[in-house]
């Protein structure tokens, strides 16, 4: 098993950057495939990015590519989401996920993870 907490989010002008941060428990965590999420009020969790175990491989939402960076660092138990050109559009609690099987191709579906973090509130003024 395996406890995540999302850091890093707040405040940021539009075309602005942030970076979020998971910080997870366990001796394991190479072990799980990472993801981040996002929800906005009203609307649906949705993907954001994912990595693979060794950080090797990364998808992205087609919105996200080229303007959001997910890496990890497994000697330390961290995923971070890099964020740059924000817009307002992406506004939302940021979610942290794992989970120990998942393989990319179906990382994009919420209900394929096991285990998720409380979230850290982005918002991105215009």
């Amino acid at each position: 098993q395996v406890r995540l907490v999302e850091s890093g989010g707040g405040l940021v002008q539009a075309g602005g950057s942030l970076r979020l941060s998971c910080a997870a428990s366990g001796r394991t965590f190479s072990m799980y495939t990472m993801g981040w999420f996002r929800q906005a009020p009203g609307k649906e969790r949705e993907f954001v990015a994912a990595i693979s175990r060794t950080g090797g491989s990364t998808r992205y939402a087609d919105s996200e590519k080229g303007r959001f960076t997910i890496s990890r660092d497994n000697a330390e138990n961290m995923v971070y989401l890099q964020m740059s050109s924000l817009k307002p559009e992406d506004t939302a609690v940021y979610v942290c996920a794992a989970d120990p099987l998942l393989q990319l191709i179906a990382s994009a579906t919420p209900n394929a993870w096991d285990y998720w973090g409380q979230g850290t509130q982005v918002t991105v003024s215009s």
